[in-house]
């Protein structure tokens, strides 16, 4: 039976280590294998994308296989066709499907009506493939992603509760710093608490306090143009700049899954500074994905 990834928790902390292991012999060349040879990754974009389209594709490719890039005006989606429709024509045609959409139960029904893998390049609710990237990163910068104190500054979006997920598998320390009314999913929340020391609070400086990784996002994401107004005055002192970085640990590092906005959620002496691991982590992209695919598409064992 297929497998699929729609959150962090549908692998195991072992299953996640050893996707990073994959990752690693990836990235350093040593992975020789094309295990999507003669497959082909059909790639579903309802929402447009930079990272998540040249990464799939491009590591689709590096792997043997064909990469297919799907808009709205490609897919009968985007004209009302029923998505498990979409998802048994699909599986007849395809190895593998990443789509990347808004509501994360459209996925969820793409999931239980394709016969063939999928895979969430994000929704409105978390974007895993992107915290793996990180927590990847983080292996390579710090070591033990779970012996690591995180930080979230900002919204409790799809991000903040990818976050919270993987403190669910791993049991790290994380604590989120949001304004009021833009906390993360309640129930992911809860299911977390049952495993690690999650906590959400108000003031970002407490939530800096001693984080080996400190983790931003921009304040208005895809879709919420209309709030920019609001959101500039709700997260007014949630800047990630200078100052709160002097109240994380000596060894802390900064991540942001970009596109950034310099002067709004980070400062430009934060993200272009000798903490940064940015351009590391959006890399990383590439390599961890490629290792979700090969495991669930390529027959690589995890």
């Amino acid at each position: 039976m297929e497998r699929d990834f729609l959150q962090i928790p549908d692998f195991s902390r072992d299953e996640i280590n050893s996707l990073f292991d994959i990752a690693d012999r990836m990235k350093a060349g040593k992975y020789k294998k094309r295990p999507l040879e003669g497959k082909s990754l059909a790639m579903i974009f309802m929402k447009s994308s930079t990272r998540t389209r040249v990464s799939f594709e491009v590591g689709t490719y590096q792997l043997g296989g064909h990469a297919l890039f799907l808009s709205p005006r490609d897919v009968q989606l985007g004209r009302g066709e029923p998505i498990a429709d979409t998802a048994r024509v699909l599986s007849r045609y395809v190895d593998g499907i990443m789509i990347r959409t808004f509501a994360h139960q459209d996925i969820e029904e793409l999931a239980k009506y394709a016969s063939v893998p999928v895979i969430n390049g994000l929704t409105d609710l978390v974007h895993p493939c992107q915290v793996l990237a990180d927590l990847l990163t983080v292996r390579q910068q710090l070591g033990d992603v779970a012996e690591q104190r995180y930080a979230w500054i900002g919204d409790g979006n799809n991000m903040a509760n990818s976050w919270i997920n993987a403190a669910y598998v791993f049991g790290f320390d994380l604590t989120l710093a949001c304004p009021e009314g833009y906390e993360p999913a309640d129930h992911l929340l809860a299911r977390a608490l049952k495993k690690a020391r999650v906590r959400v609070v108000r003031d970002p400086m407490e939530a800096a306090d001693g984080a080996d990784v400190v983790n931003t996002d921009v304040w208005a994401s895809m879709g919420q143009e209309e709030e920019q107004k609001d959101r500039v005055r709700a997260f007014a002192n949630y800047t990630v700049d200078a100052k709160l970085m002097t109240r994380a640990s000596k060894k802390a590092i900064f991540l942001h899954c970009l596109p950034a906005h310099r002067g709004e959620e980070v400062a430009a002496d934060v993200i272009d500074g000798p903490r940064s691991r940015v351009w590391d982590e959006a890399e990383n992209r590439l390599h961890i994905q490629k290792a979700i695919m090969a495991a669930l598409m390529g027959g690589e064992s995890i």
